[in-house]
């Protein structure tokens, strides 16, 4: 039966996602930068109270994933503090100047994440070759690669999803961006092995006062009166559906 992994952007996102089915928690923070390292005390928390697997993510700042000496440094520091904290994996990923996977840096990952599950996250849909870095990063040990297929949406990569997935490089293949209840029997279709899904939605503040025309964000658009977290319906839907799919 396939996996179905949530990102959780907070604690109580995480216990959602765990009450509705969920079998994983990729455990981040910063929604609107696509995902940033947890807090300590975030991660904490977490331990304390969620019971199925949680990964968090290890990723200092949003943009590219060229890290420069000190931003890397404090990723090695954040691997170990979450090894020591006993989650049972990370997500992680960098890449080099010219788009290919920093193989000494990831290494060094490897080095420091040692007894640890290893996601490579969607930075992998930003470097040059896929087929080369997949065999590369199966070299290293790590256990999966999070991609949309190196597309806007893991639908319409799904053709190299499940091409990568034939190769021997690592073990497993998790496709996410845009896997939703609409379309996850395409991939359950597919064999796809485990999905990945914010299952998220957007809900308003409790706060009865707001104060109008200032901004902590610097996207003056942005509604700072919107929370995000997850949807257990959806959660719990799509863990039916991969149920369903199994009996069939």
């Amino acid at each position: 039966m396939a996996l179905l992994e949530i990102c959780c952007y907070s604690q109580a996102s995480a216990e959602i996602a765990q009450l509705n089915g969920a079998d994983r928690i990729e455990l981040c923070a910063a929604p609107k930068e696509g995902g940033l390292t947890p807090s300590h005390g975030v991660m904490r928390l977490v331990r304390e109270t969620v019971t199925i697997p949680v990964h968090p993510i290890v990723r200092p700042r949003g943009g590219d994933f060229c890290y420069t000496d000190d931003e890397f440094s404090a990723m090695l520091d954040d691997v170990r503090l979450i090894k020591t904290l006993g989650f049972p994996g990370v997500v992680i990923g960098v890449l080099d100047e010219e788009g290919n996977v920093d193989i000494p840096r990831m290494g060094q990952i490897m080095h420091a994440a040692q007894g640890m599950d290893v996601t490579f996250h969607r930075a992998f849909d930003m470097c040059r070759n896929p087929h080369e870095a997949v065999d590369r990063l199966g070299d290293l040990g790590v256990s999966r690669v999070l991609t949309s297929g190196q597309k806007a949406s893991a639908e319409k990569g799904l053709s190299l999803i499940t091409e990568l997935k034939h190769r021997s490089g690592v073990p497993i293949i998790m496709a996410g961006a845009g896997v939703r209840v609409s379309n996850l029997h395409m991939f359950l279709d597919a064999g796809v092995e485990e999905v990945h899904s914010s299952a998220g939605m957007w809900i308003p503040s409790p706060m009865r006062y707001r104060q109008q025309g200032l901004s902590m964000s610097s996207d003056a658009q942005s509604d700072e009166y919107l929370r995000y977290c997850v949807d257990g319906e959806i959660v719990a839907e799509m863990k039916a559906m991969i149920t369903r799919h199994r009996a069939f």
